[in-house]
């Protein structure tokens, strides 16, 4: 049976584990799902700080929005990154975190990885909307790009599934995963253009010039499948222009080679997790 008919055979289950991980994510606390905006602010006002006035980083306007506000520029691609390694770390923990569940119960265990992606969706769509007010408050025609926004979540959704599909199976077998992963999401954090524009790498490609053949650093930095996402997602949210053909498609064909070999990789090993945790 395919991981999808495993999903439309379980609909009732997969929404009971979502609601459970939404519910008790924030669970016992003052804040509750005021968490999911504080911590990202957080993190705004921190790289706000060190980029914006300390280090004096000053991406160009918005083109053509005109926009020239740090702060939510930072927002634009910090949140989808935020959204991106949160479904990556949850599932990769998925299958480990519910070993007394998947031992005792027989249910398709793909549930567990998808029920935390869709719970990381829903505060990342609370996290969005906060944003899209701000932008909009300042000057934005935001509010026109909402559907091709959520065209780019649904995509970005499916690129971070099929990482995690993958990772909760390495996560079993070898359980040194969740920390290499760890280091891995913060270099690849500063490999991706948030806290910086990519214009820095452009200007460092050039003075290098090639590295073999036509192949410059700017060509092998775009292999990034979160520079593109951020692109995509500053192009549409704080330029509010429409992306490149050329990105979309490498966000949608990063999106389906991931997914692809997530469920590949899962549904080879779903059966025999019980026994090898």
């Amino acid at each position: 049976m395919s991981l999808v008919s495993d999903l439309t055979s379980s609909r009732e289950l997969l929404a009971n584990l979502t609601r459970r991980e939404v519910k008790g994510k924030y669970k016992r606390t003052a804040l509750g799902q005021l968490w999911s905006l504080v911590n990202p602010l957080a993190q705004m006002v921190i790289f706000t700080a060190v980029f914006s006035f300390i280090l004096r980083m000053q991406p160009a306007p918005g083109d053509p929005s005109g926009l020239d506000v740090f702060a939510l520029w930072l927002l634009c691609a910090l949140l989808p990154w935020a959204f991106f390694t949160n479904v990556v770390n949850g599932g990769m923990g998925s299958i480990v975190g519910n070993e007394n569940l998947i031992k005792k119960v027989a249910f398709p265990r793909v549930t567990l990885p998808v029920s935390n992606a869709l719970s990381v969706g829903f505060t990342w769509s609370l996290e969005m909307l906060v944003l899209l007010v701000a932008l909009v408050v300042a000057g934005a025609a935001a509010w026109m790009w909402v559907p091709a926004v959520v065209v780019a979540m649904v995509v970005l959704l499916a690129f971070a599934l099929g990482v995690s599909l993958m990772l909760s199976i390495a996560n079993v077998y070898f359980r040194d995963t969740q920390h290499f992963v760890g280091i891995l999401l913060q270099a690849w954090f500063y490999a991706t253009p948030i806290v910086y524009p990519v214009s820095l790498v452009a200007e460092q490609s050039e003075k290098i010039g090639p590295l073999f053949g036509s192949v410059t650093l700017l060509d092998l930095y775009r292999l990034n499948p979160m520079e593109r996402f951020s692109e995509v997602f500053r192009n549409l949210l704080y330029d509010n222009r429409w992306p490149s053909l050329e990105s979309s498609l490498m966000c949608l064909g990063w999106a389906v080679l991931s997914l692809g070999v997530g469920a590949y990789v899962f549904r080879r090993h779903q059966t025999k997790l019980a026994e090898a945790l």
